[in-house]
């Protein structure tokens, strides 16, 4: 049983000034399993931001259903739970961050719950311990590099006990250091709690790592499955101007020449194992002679 359904939604944004409204989505369905790392890929106006915004109902689809847990995210009266489920985590902490110390922050989404003080002071201890910032606790939150102060974005998250988490690029902004941290995080929380990640990002190598890829494209979902299943389809992302990883772009080039490369690799490691083979029959080859 998927956890998060969407069934055929559509979305529209009016424009006062445009003869007709303007089509997000165009009948996407989808699921999402509890437990799962999911990345959602697609160049900008794709629609993977939008439909990321009905899991939790910041927006609310204008045609179809989208449901949490069984919960119709329409119905006002489950509204409140649907978000203390699933979480949102923006692009830019810095507008997810509303107090003057780190701690107070973290507290901020479950004083709003009404959680009791004495669980309060448990929940934001755990959930700053989980993004290894517990030491910065007493820290201002200016004055924390990128990448903490994304991650103290996820433990106010985490302090309200969600079961899914959605990730709209939280690592666009961050230097290669900062996107690290963050990840990382990301997979210990799938990992070691159990939370379910729905990870937006234009970045190959974070979507490798995912569970399942789902690959948007004009407000359609144009492919999905495994990073295997999905980055092998070469030809079909770059008709639709998407990237794949350096590496399978590599292999992809050299199999188009003529090299019998196995499999399509994800990782500079796949491609080193998949090209050693072929550069060791070749240095055979050369000393006998063989050309």
């Amino acid at each position: 049983m998927d956890y998060i359904n969407a069934e055929n939604i559509t979305f529209s944004y009016d424009e006062p000034e445009a003869a007709e409204r303007h089509e997000v989505l165009r009948g996407v369905s989808l699921g999402i399993r509890k437990g799962e790392f999911v990345a959602l890929l697609g160049h900008n106006g794709s629609g993977k931001s939008t439909i990321a915004k009905t899991f939790n109902a910041m927006l609310l689809p204008s045609g179809g259903k989208v449901y949490v847990d069984k919960m119709d995210t329409q119905d006002e009266s489950v509204l409140y739970e649907i978000r203390r489920r699933v979480g949102l985590v923006l692009q830019n902490p810095d507008n997810q961050l509303v107090a003057s110390v780190v701690e107070e922050d973290v507290a901020f989404g479950p004083e709003n719950l009404g959680i009791p003080p004495e669980e309060i002071r448990r929940r934001v201890d755990e959930a700053l311990k989980a993004v290894e910032m517990y030491d910065f606790r007493l820290n201002a939150p200016y004055k924390l590099s990128g990448g903490q102060k994304q991650r103290i974005a996820i433990a106010g998250i985490i302090a309200m006990q969600p079961d899914c988490i959605v990730l709209d690029e939280p690592t666009a902004m961050l230097d290669p250091r900062g996107r690290t941290e963050v990840l990382d995080t990301l997979h210990k929380l799938n990992r070691e709690k159990g939370i379910t990640i729905v990870l937006i990002t234009h970045y190959m190598d974070e979507a490798v790592q995912a569970g399942r890829v789902i690959v948007m494209d004009s407000g359609r979902i144009l492919t999905e499955g495994s990073p295997q299943e999905v980055f092998s389809q070469v030809e079909l992302l770059k008709k639709h101007q998407l990237d794949v990883p350096q590496v399978t772009e590599l292999a992809y080039r050299l199999k188009a020449v003529g090299f019998d490369l196995p499999g399509c690799p994800l990782t500079i490691e796949e491609c080193v194992a998949a090209l050693e083979p072929l550069l060791k029959k070749a240095t055979v080859g050369e000393a006998y002679g063989d050309h």
